[in-house]
């Protein structure tokens, strides 16, 4: 019962702001012109990347036809805090606005929380990483299951799921996510690791550009490879045929792998004498 009864006012939450929407053209004044320096963003922002190419076109559309869709605010006591609108508000500023339309709700730091997962859910503008953390806050919040948030939010619960394990991923695996070096289908397939083996796959999918089957297939074959015979993926190999006969025939014990040459000395004279050939 709890869990439906908070499934129920996360429901009324989507409700509230839509109503905030519908309402802008029948009530005037619950839309502000409000000034740009007396907003600041929401601190419990889940977004933290924003696409500096996909903001500038906002803004030259903006300069262009106005703003379409205020933005959602609450009164601070120096001025106001973006519940919902953080893209708009920015491209505001990029296209040099003074001023910018706002609604203006009442709203606790429960629901700036909330509104501002809400909105950039609905909206799909959120990277991979930054929506795992947001499902998982509304989880955390409401005590859902993934059941009962794929009813409220529409997402099915194995997206809900899958996109939750990818919290799992090692922070050097989320960051390469983030940045788009490689994909959700990549980083799915990654969960499990350990972190070691997590940053040698994906510094071969970046420097290899391997696809997910690619990928999928080089981890069966290391679960299925003994250790001592793992191949070693590197993503540079050298030619040292021609440095190893060199030394070869100076006497000097010459191994090489794919990137390095090792020298093996058999004494301290062998050593001073290898210095002595570049010395001259």
């Amino acid at each position: 019962m709890k869990s439906q009864k908070l499934g129920r006012g996360l429901d009324a939450l989507l409700g509230e702001m839509d109503e905030a929407y519908e309402n802008e053209g029948s009530q005037k004044d619950s839309v502000l012109e409000i000034s740009l320096k007396e907003i600041r963003p929401n601190p419990f922002q889940p977004r933290k990347n924003f696409d500096e190419d996909a903001l500038a076109e906002l803004a030259e559309s903006i300069k262009n036809d106005g703003l379409l869709q205020p933005i959602v605010v609450t009164e601070d006591i120096d001025g106001y805090v973006i519940i919902a609108g953080e893209r708009r508000f920015r491209a505001s500023k990029l296209a040099k606005l003074k001023e910018i339309r706002a609604i203006v709700l009442n709203a606790d730091e429960q629901k700036m929380r909330q509104f501002a997962l809400i909105e950039n859910i609905q909206r799909e503008e959120l990277n991979s990483v930054e929506l795992a953390d947001s499902y998982q806050e509304l989880l955390k919040l409401h005590d859902m299951t993934h059941e009962e948030l794929s009813g409220v939010i529409h997402k099915s619960r194995t997206h809900i799921t899958n996109t939750l394990r990818l919290l799992q991923l090692s922070q050097k695996t989320q960051k390469a996510l983030i940045e788009k070096k490689i994909t959700a289908g990549h980083a799915k397939v990654l969960v499990g690791l350990d972190e070691k083996t997590q940053q040698l796959i994906v510094n071969s999918i970046i420097g290899q550009k391997l696809s997910v089957r690619e990928v999928e297939a080089m981890i069966k074959n290391m679960k299925t490879t003994p250790a001592k015979q793992m191949p070693i993926v590197s993503s540079k190999s050298f030619n040292f045929t021609s440095v190893k006969e060199k030394f070869t025939d100076l006497g000097f014990k010459v191994k090489t792998s794919s990137n390095k040459l090792t020298l093996e000395f058999d004494d301290e004279a062998q050593i001073e004498e290898f210095m002595n050939f570049f010395s001259k």
